[in-house]
């Protein structure tokens, strides 16, 4: 996303922003960007119906510029569209004040962010990582089996689904060649396809993962077409393959093989591999029991009042979809969270809910917490409305007392967090 023009005062928040977005990645960072409420403005076509003195009609489309004041967005990763609908703020000789209108926002065209409570800490944040240009691409992964490939796209904020192959293999024979010889089609289906994917002047790691040996056959494959062609870009390609093994051909095996230790110990300086070492970590206390980690809205919130999420290794891991609430005062309820953990001097970690990792968060609440200590009983019985609606439960915490909160029921909600 490329930063055109910032008219913002620190003080106060108030100002707004032009923003160019070049790539479908941009069009992300405007999505948790852009706000209910908040004033956008944007090119558009508007039809416009004329009527003569004579009574006769004619349809003209016209190029307009609309302001609206923002109601409702609609995100296609797989497609990288984004359509925000709202109210026209500003009128002009082609739209009514008030009338309703969806600007598509696109790549190459420029937009007008004025947010409606003034730019906090997190929409700042988020706008910074959007101009971001390190911030791409991080790496490719295809996931498969036997007659199953699900290419997809890693970055630091979304994993996408850019093509999924399948092909319908004849059983091995003993005797027979045509289960090879649909493998190897199978094969070079799924490398043109990832070639056509694929930047080989500046190649990014390609990670390769599979039950049983599909994906290391799939890379002797590769290094078979690197000899035999001249193509210097996929020779380049061939140290920066990792091949590492799953529980299934499927996409929901990526997040498994993203937090091994294979993977992370090559994209450790990564913002998602980060991330998911992170929710790993929270999983692994709640496991132990040892009361420093905690979700939910509530017991989050208490733990941080308790400056329990501070300096020495406390982290605040929070779902960027709270931040996209319709109500103003739940998104300044969330921001006052993060402000507080970073002048305690902990880590905030806005989990991308595109990501597995995120996802998982999602699951719990959207919030949880990693003390510096241990706290016992933050979750002291009392159940809220809300937060009954925002986790499902309302607990905060398991505790292995022979309640719903056991730890029967942990280790079962675990195995459904890790297949989501």
């Amino acid at each position: 996303m490329r930063l055109i023009k910032q008219n913002i005062e620190r003080k106060t928040g108030e100002g707004s922003a032009v923003l160019l977005p070049e790539e479908p990645e941009d069009l992300w960072h405007a999505y948790n960007l852009i706000r209910p409420n908040d004033l956008l403005r944007a090119s558009a076509i508007r039809k416009v119906i004329s009527e003569s003195g004579s009574g006769s009609r004619s349809n003209e489309r016209v190029h307009t510029t609309l302001t609206i004041r923002v109601t409702k967005l609609d995100f296609d990763p797989q497609a990288a569209q984004l359509h925000v609908s709202g109210r026209v703020a500003e009128e002009n000789k082609h739209v009514k004040l008030g009338s309703f209108h969806t600007l598509d926002l696109e790549l190459q065209r420029n937009f007008t962010l004025e947010k409606a409570e003034g730019w906090d800490s997190v929409a700042l944040d988020t706008l910074k990582e959007a101009v971001n240009q390190d911030a791409k691409v991080q790496l490719w992964a295809v996931i498969m089996k036997e007659g199953l490939a699900n290419i997809c796209l890693v970055t630091d904020h979304q994993t996408i689904l850019r093509q999924k192959i399948e092909s319908n293999l004849p059983r091995k024979r003993a005797g027979s060649t045509e289960h090879e010889k649909q493998m190897q089609k199978f094969f070079q289906t799924t490398f043109d396809s990832l070639l056509r994917q694929l930047d080989l002047a500046n190649p990014k790691p390609l990670l390769l993962a599979s039950p049983a040996y599909t994906a290391t056959h799939f890379q002797s494959f590769i290094k078979a077409q690197a000899a035999s062609g001249t193509n210097k870009g996929l020779r380049e390609l061939l140290p920066k393959i990792t091949v590492a093994p799953s529980a299934s051909g499927h996409l929901h095996s990526l997040n498994e093989v993203l937090s091994s230790p294979a993977v992370t110990a090559k994209l450790s300086d990564t913002k998602f591999a980060r991330e998911t070492q992170l929710v790993d970590h929270f999983f692994t206390l709640i496991r132990k029991e040892d009361n420093r980690a905690w979700y939910g809205p509530r017991e989050s919130e208490k733990a941080v009042e308790q400056g329990a999420v501070g300096k020495g290794g406390g982290v605040l891991l929070i779902s960027n979809g709270l931040f996209r609430s319709q109500e103003i005062e739940v998104r300044k309820r969330w921001v006052k969270l993060v402000d507080e953990v970073k002048e305690q001097g902990g880590e905030v970690r806005v989990l991308s809910s595109m990501h597995e990792s995120g996802r998982r968060l999602e699951s719990l609440g959207g919030v949880a917490v990693i003390c510096t200590w241990p706290i016992e009983d933050l979750d002291d019985g009392e159940v809220m409305e809300d937060e009954v609606h925002e986790n499902g439960d309302g607990d905060g915490a398991w505790h292995e007392n022979g309640d719903s909160h056991g730890i029967e029921g942990r280790v079962e909600h675990e195995e459904v967090i890790d297949f989501l």
